[in-house]
Parts: structure tokens; C-alpha cells; sequence
């Protein structure tokens, strides 16, 4: 598969490495995301790209002197008892303006502790003569080792790249396939282009959910375990969390019910969670998130998702090759699945654009009772920019669905929202898996427009 996106992340790398004076660039971002391939497209020839293991502090000096003596012969030649003497030595050697990049960096640093310490040292200097990139997945490590004010490396990195998902949008091109298709696929595989790499490998998506995921064979059948590895100490109850959420329970009363837990005691883990990117916490909309009550959570990874809802729960049957058997379970649920994931495309592709000739805010759900006993929820809601006016809209994620009646019903349950009389226009829009059965004036976003905006 090509090279897709970073467009906006290779030219800031490129730019960082070509400023007068050495740089010190951070870059982090979860598993699979494509940080060295990144890395590896912008160095230059005369730069060096070490990647990092778990073997001893002393191993992995000598294999970066290794690495180094390819582009600067003789340089491991020599033992270097510390790493300032291997660092002052390349210094010494190295053409001016080059890069030393070191990847999986928490690797070398749970080797020596001490490492960042004299990394600082050097920098501060301000005598070095080649760019520093220190690259790694683990985003907590990272965040320890460079980001957080305690670490000594904080506050001295000239540029910090956080890799993020590819958008969907990409997703048609690279597979092959309609967007309608792409928001399916999408459901599972997110925005990590690993995945679509070995997603493309195979004919359907139905032979890949089988043979990637859902196989004990499978490369991405243990994906959350490495994942969780990498950030987490306690992977016990990182898991059980993920697995009561990824399974329907998203209050934390609920969550803590499942887990068997008293519910202030998870307040800590779960924000934890939300910290790593591996969970989110919804508020309705226009509720404060620091004093709101009525959170919920929800699994914020696509394939973890996936993988907690199909996958775990079904462990011990996938081990006895009863794959049919599991296929059959998602085929029956999965219109619901990717139902959600549509749902949180909606939201993010309103978020930010001009709808209906308004310019939006961040859009978001709104639930809650109306009246004494009725409960109503509506799945995007966005305030414009002069709050003036409010987005709201339905998402379906069916076939033939009858544009007429959703709008009706829509505007019937705008009318019960306890804000809507604050605002001087209510902007209803619709959005379908396909074009509604019947004629519309309405605004409708159908999977090409929403991929073409997000």
C-alpha cells in the first residue's frame, strides 16, 4: 500500500531538521501508526535511524555503535563504557547538521534510567552538532521521559509530532472501495494504516475479519494485549475495564456493578484510560465536563472496540476453531457496531464546517428525560459559532429509510429539548447510509458527503 497522509507531519519533521542548530524533536503516538516509516522518509542518507529493544543497556549500545559505523566506518571499533562517550563520540564524528534518530526510545530508557539525564546535559550545552529525534509508542513513557514537567528532558524539545489516526477519508482510495464500504471497514480497522496494509492483503473484508482478528493465528488476534503492554502496568484491570465498556456498560454505577468494584475506586483507573487515548468520556451536550453527572464511556479505538465486543468474549470458543460460530455473532450485530462508528463520524465531520450557511462548534450527543417520565437522545447536536443557532440531527445506519417521517420525528423531539428556546433557528439534518426512499428538501449528508468533509 502507498505512503497516505502526513503530509502536514513530513513537512514539519522536515523542517524542524533543516533550522539552523540542532534540534530536539519529539515524536510519540500508539502502535501501527507508521511513526518509523515517517522517520525513515524524511532522513537524509548521511542521517542515523537506530530502532531500540529490551535487551541490556550494554547490548544496545554496542548495536547502535554497529549502526553508526555503516555511515561512519570504524565507529565501532571501540567500547563505549556510558552513553555520553558513544553520543560525545559521534558528535565528534558525525557531518554537521546530520540526525541520530532513536526509536522505541522507553526501550532504551528502561535499560538506563539515566539515559534522559544525560541526554539533558548534552543539550544543555547547546554544543551538539547533529538533530536528536527520540521516537516511541509507549505514549506514557513518553509523556514520563520528555513531556511532563518533572522529566528532564521537559521544556527543551524544539518540536513534538503526536502521530494521530489517518482519516477515513483515505480509506476508499487505499482499499478500493465505496465510501459506504469505507465507513464499515473503517468500524474495525480506524485510522491505524497498519491495519489497512494487511486489511488490503485480502479479497473481502469478511475473509480478512476472519483471518486477521478473529483466528487465534491471526496477526491482530492479540493487538489490545500489545497495546496495553505498552502503557499500562496493570493489565488485569485495564482489560476487565475495557472489556465491561466494550460490552455495553458505560456508566460508571454500571461499570463498577460489572467489575464488582466500589465506583469511586475506578474514578483514578479510568481516567487513566481516557489519559491514553484508549477510552472516552461523553457529556451531553452543553454540560460542563467537570462538574457533569451524567458521563459515560466509551471505547475510543475502533479495533479495541471490536475486539471486546467479538473477540474476548468469545476467547476460549475462537481457541477451539469454532470461527463459524463467532462469524455468525457478528454478522448479527455488527449493523449495530458500525452504527456507532457512523454515528461518531457524523459528529466529527459537523464539527467546525458551514451547514445550512452557519459555521458549527463541536458537535456532540444530548440525552436526558423530558416531561416526567419520557427519555429522548439525539445523535449530533451543534451550537453555531455567534449561538445563534442549533444543529441537530438523526443518524441511521439502515437501507430505505423514509426522509419525511425522520425529519418529522426529529423536529418532534427538538421541540422537547429544555435549551431549544434560546436559540432563533434550528437547523434539522439527517444522516443516511443511502439516499432516503422518498423525495427530501432536507439537508441529508449520505457517506460520500461525510467523507469528503471530515
Amino acid at each position: 500500500m502507498e505512503f497516505l497522509d502526513r503530509e502536514e507531519e513530513s513537512k514539519r519533521l522536515k523542517a524542524e531538521l533543516s533550522r539552523k542548530g540542532a534540534s530536539f524533536v519529539v515524536v510519540y503516538g500508539r502502535r501501527r501508526l507508521g511513526k518509523s516509516t515517517l522517520l525513515k522518509r524524511v532522513l537524509k542518507e548521511n542521517d542515523v535511524y537506530f530502532m531500540a529493544d529490551r535487551s541490556e543497556e550494554s547490548a544496545q549500545r554496542r548495536c547502535l555503535a554497529m549502526t553508526i559505523a555503516v555511515r561512519y566506518e570504524g565507529f565501532d571499533s571501540v567500547a563505549y563504557p556510558d552513553w555520553e562517550s558513544l553520543f560525545r563520540a559521534f558528535n565528534y564524528r558525525c557531518a554537521k547538521g546530520s540526525t541520530l534518530c532513536l526509536d522505541e526510545f522507553p526501550y532504551l530508557v528502561k535499560s538506563c534510567e539515566m539515559l534522559p539525564s544525560t541526554l539533558q546535559k548534552l543539550l544543555d550545552e547547546k554544543s551538539l552538532n547533529f538533530n536528536l529525534v527520540i521516537c516511541g509508542s509507549s505514549r506514557q513513557m513518553m509523556f514520563d521521559v520528555a513531556l511532563d514537567e518533572k522529566s528532564p528532558l521537559y521544556g527543551r524539545a524544539h518540536g513534538i509530532l503526536r502521530l494521530k489516526p489517518i482519516p477515513i477519508s483515505y480509506l476508499p482510495s487505499a482499499l478500493k472501495i465505496s465510501a459506504k464500504e469505507a465507513v464499515s471497514e473503517y468500524a474495525v480497522w480506524g485510522g491505524v494504516p497498519r491495519y489497512w496494509e494487511l486489511r488490503e492483503r485480502y479479497r473481502n473484508f469478511k475473509s480478512a475479519l476472519r483471518e486477521l482478528a478473529l483466528s487465534p493465528m491471526g496477526v491482530l488476534h492479540d493487538e489490545p494485549v500489545h497495546i496495553l503492554r505498552d502503557d499500562m502496568r496493570d493489565l488485569v484491570q485495564a482489560s476487565t475495564l475495557l472489556g465491561i465498556i466494550g460490552n455495553g456498560a458505560n456508566r460508571i454505577s454500571q461499570i463498577a456493578a460489572c467489575a464488582e468494584k466500589n465506583a469511586a475506586t475506578l474514578s483514578a483507573p479510568l481516567k487513566r484510560l481516557v489519559t491514553m487515548q484508549l477510552v472516552d468520556r461523553e457529556i451531553p451536550f452543553g454540560e460542563n465536563p467537570k462538574n457533569s453527572k451524567h458521563g459515560i464511556y466509551h471505547l475510543s479505538d475502533p479495533f479495541i472496540s471490536f475486539y471486546y465486543r467479538f473477540i474476548s468474549p468469545y476467547r476460549s470458543l475462537l481457541e477451539l476453531g469454532r470461527i463459524d460460530y463467532v462469524e455468525e455473532i457478528v454478522k448479527q450485530h455488527f449493523s449495530e457496531f458500525e452504527g456507532f462508528c457512523w454515528e461518531r463520524l457524523c459528529r466529527q465531520a459537523v464539527s467546525g464546517q458551514v451547514v445550512g450557511g452557519e459555521m458549527f462548534n463541536v458537535a456532540s450527543r444530548w440525552w436526558g428525560n423530558v416531561g416526567k417520565s419520557e427519555r429522548i437522545e439525539i445523535d449530533v447536536v451543534a451550537e453555531s459559532m455567534d449561538k445563534k443557532t442549533l444543529l441537530v440531527g438523526e443518524c441511521k445506519w439502515t437501507n430505505s429509510e423514509n426522509a419525511g417521517r425522520l425529519f418529522a420525528h426529529l423536529n418532534e423531539q427538538v421541540q422537547k429539548l429544555p435549551f431549544v428556546q434560546k436559540y432563533k433557528k434550528i437547523i434539522p439534518v439527517l444522516f443516511l447510509k443511502e439516499k432516503p426512499r422518498d423525495k427530501t428538501d432536507g439537508i441529508v449528508f449520505l457517506p460520500e458527503d461525510i467523507l469528503k468533509i471530515i
